[in-house]
């Protein structure tokens, strides 16, 4: 009997020992377990992650909603309705109505659109998302970034979504559309930033620089707000590619940057005040990088620099590769003309560029773009540089910048160099307002020019 007693304690001291020494060795490698001490230890953050999955859009999306509006434009046109009146002009009246989207900037009802929502507008009406209706007039447009500034008036403050910067957003960060497709008012759709600075057009000679979203854009979205998820406007909705008509992914609109500072030129200046740094660029590449000698793949190479232009007086040379703008990285031409956008002339830009291997910074004072618009020839025009006429062979021309209808356009006539109007020689624009506001508007227009391959011709415009 005191052999089974003493083997129990025995067996019970021993339990008691290995249940002890369980718990401590559980205790030890709970507080002495580090991922530190693992070897591969593969760092994580889930307090990041799960915010990321929490996103929430219901208050960016309840601060813009009221803020967007649907625009109606009536345009009235005379339809011809016998061959006398298709050559000797006249007809019946027929009204065309066509619509898309605005966002009101501030409270006392000034609204940011595109210019081709209102294009030849004979009547305005804006929708807020309350159904209240208002007429709007027309302040002022820029067909350049399809850009326009209409007005309502009201008893109260209207709501409205303030500008946020649109050079502070980033690839991948999530956005929201709002808009009326299809008439359908206040839609919301979501998406992230796709990609910056994109120029759907690089040869019709109108630089662009678009935010490109993957946020469903359609008919109907035209003017409508780009905002982060903090409710700040950094896009006007404007445009999307497709072979259908219809949205397949991707959509497009202006910076909130740019947006504003036309916006503001508009109400200060009456129209647009663009600022350049006076060179002649390319965009780089591995071929032309080899080409010229050079490391760099990316950033702008210049290849000219103007006479008298604040690159000239500031001290950017030929071959100086542009890698950023006040800070901001320049990877290509669309960068460099989306940053100048949001820029006027007199202002002071530090622009960094590599020079025989170094980077410089070196301040560079803007210079103003001097255009004007031949709207008899639908075409955009501005002063030749000696140095572009030089190496054309020429010595007088204004430049054909841009074409100012679809018209026109199929005629691929950006970069021509017009030397003559009318037989009167064109020495700049000066010349072609004189020439042009002394003609008797029934006679034809004759234009002598010489195109991009360096051949002499002659249109005449009737």
């Amino acid at each position: 009997m005191k052999q089974t007693i003493r083997l129990f304690l025995v067996a019970l001291f021993a339990g008691a020992i290995t249940l002890g020494g369980y718990k401590f060795f559980e205790k030890k490698e709970t507080i002495s377990f580090a991922p530190q001490q693992t070897s591969n230890y593969i760092p994580t953050n889930f307090s990041s992650t799960a915010e990321g999955m929490n996103t929430d859009f219901t208050e960016a999306a309840d601060k813009t909603v009221h803020a967007v509006v649907h625009v109606k434009n009536t345009t009235v046109s005379r339809q011809p309705t016998n061959i006398m009146e298709y050559f000797q002009g006249g007809g019946q009246p027929r009204a065309m109505v066509g619509s898309g989207s605005g966002v009101i900037i501030s409270p006392d009802g000034y609204i940011v659109t595109n210019n081709h929502v209102i294009a030849n507008a004979s009547n305005l009406e804006v929708t807020l998302n309350n159904n209240k209706t208002y007429t709007a007039k027309l302040i002022g447009t820029d067909p350049n970034t399809d850009i326009a500034l209409i007005k309502v008036d009201g008893d109260d403050d209207f709501p409205f979504i303030p500008f946020g910067d649109s050079n502070n957003i980033k690839i991948g960060e999530w956005v929201l559309a709002v808009g009326n497709p299809f008439n359908l008012t206040s839609t919301v759709t979501a998406g992230i930033i796709s990609a910056k600075a994109r120029d759907l057009n690089q040869f019709d000679g109108n630089p662009q620089s678009f935010i490109q979203t993957d946020a469903a854009v359609n008919r109907g979205n035209s003017g409508g707000a780009l905002v982060n998820t903090r409710g700040e406007l950094i896009g006007i909705n404007t445009a999307i590619t497709s072979e259908t008509g219809s949205y397949v992914g991707y959509s497009f609109a202006v910076p909130s940057n740019n947006a504003r500072k036309v916006i503001e030129d508009i109400l200060e200046y009456g129209n647009v005040q663009r600022g350049i740094l006076g060179i002649q660029v390319g965009n780089l590449n591995s071929d032309l990088a080899k080409k010229l000698g050079v490391d760099e793949t990316q950033g702008v190479y210049v290849g000219g620099i103007e006479k008298g232009s604040g690159a000239d007086k500031g001290g950017i040379k030929e071959g100086d590769i542009i890698k950023k703008l006040d800070g901001v990285t320049v990877n290509k031409f669309a960068d460099l003309a989306g940053y100048l956008g949001s820029k006027r002339p007199n202002d002071v830009v530090e622009v960094t560029v590599v020079r025989n291997g170094n980077e410089k910074t070196i301040p560079v004072t803007l210079v103003k773009l001097e255009t004007f618009s031949i709207d008899d020839l639908g075409l955009e025009v501005k002063n030749t540089t000696s140095s572009e006429l030089k190496a054309r062979g020429l010595k007088n021309g204004v430049t054909v910048t841009r074409a100012l209808t679809p018209d026109v356009a199929q005629y691929k006539l950006e970069g021509i160099i017009i030397t003559q109007l009318n037989d009167e020689v064109v020495n700049n624009i000066n010349d072609v307002k004189r020439i042009m506001s002394q003609r008797d508007y029934r006679t034809p227009i004759k234009m002598t020019f010489m195109d991009t391959a360096g051949n002499i011709n002659s249109f005449i415009f009737r």
